[in-house]
């Protein structure tokens, strides 16, 4: 690893790199960009507690970019994003406006539909089209079950498209219609599905998917390959009532709910620090 924490050997062409940090915190390496998900870089989130232990620094350091999909604690944990100094933080305008009140020096608003061109240490452009650099796109997400009184509630997720590769990263949603279209938008269908499957309790709330939902719409965007995150985590300070081994069955849940609604995609079931390449098709 380098000083940054880099890989010594970035992906070559054609290839993204996921390291998946445990609930909805990913690093994605591809096309020299550094991408960093949901960061949730600290021991806890809230009341909520992690099981193991954080993030080592050498691991996502060296962030580009941040997509952060919405404000919950467990997704937008401000001493987290507080370590990433000036770091550009893509999410909703609503909530990026209340991030720079709270000291994210970085957070920049972006509307669904709009490109991004990212680059290397944060450089963007908007109005990119795909295919330019590393292209970002918020998308629609339906998470709205829970609505906080202190912070924004808006929710997306997003479509990255670097090297001819396409990846979605959900953020918190149920299913809706309008997936059916994210293939159309980013120029074909989804390389890697970053797909949510779970939560912090054995039972989810609206605005989320269970594993069975997960495959069904990794099937609907065409998904050659899907890490399951959002699971396996977090557990609220009670967790020793709930059922035991909870926390562990999302992950082979989604594996073998894949196996049978979306047999043309490969599931990634990774424990936090685990990281897997994708390429592009034809390059090896």
């Amino acid at each position: 690893m380098t000083r940054s924490g880099r890989p010594t050997s970035p992906p070559g062409p054609g290839v993204v790199r996921i390291t998946w940090l445990g609930h909805a915190s990913a690093v994605l390496d591809v096309a020299g960009v550094r991408v960093l998900t949901d960061p949730l870089l600290r021991r806890h989130a809230g009341l909520l507690r992690r099981r193991g232990a954080a993030p080592a620094p050498a691991v996502w350091s060296g962030a580009d970019v941040v997509l952060l999909s919405h404000l919950h604690h467990d997704h937008a944990e401000l001493g987290s994003l507080h370590l990433l100094d000036d770091v550009p933080v893509l999410t909703a305008p609503a909530n990026a406006h209340w991030l720079r009140d709270h000291e994210v020096r970085g957070a920049l608003g972006l509307a669904e539909g709009v490109w991004l061109s990212i680059g290397p240490r944060g450089s963007h452009a908007r109005g990119a089209a795909p295919g330019a650099g590393v292209a970002v796109c918020a998308v629609p997400a339906v998470h709205g079950d829970r609505p906080m009184p202190h912070r924004p509630n808006a929710a997306n997720g997003f479509v990255l498209v670097a090297d001819g590769l396409r990846v979605w990263f959900p953020g918190d949603t149920e299913p809706y219609p309008e997936m059916a279209r994210l293939p159309e938008l980013a120029g074909g269908p989804i390389d890697l599905a970053l797909v949510p499957v779970g939560g912090w309790g054995p039972r989810l709330s609206g605005g989320h998917m269970d594993p069975v939902q997960a495959a069904r719409v990794c099937a609907l965007v065409g998904a050659r390959h899907a890490v399951p995150v959002h699971w396996g985590t977090l557990h609220a300070p009670v967790s020793r009532r709930l059922p035991p081994g909870w926390m562990d069955r999302a992950g082979a849940a989604f594996a073998s709910a894949v196996e049978r609604e979306a047999p043309g995609c490969r599931a990634h079931v990774l424990e936090p620090g685990q990281q897997v390449a994708v390429r592009t098709v034809g390059t090896r």
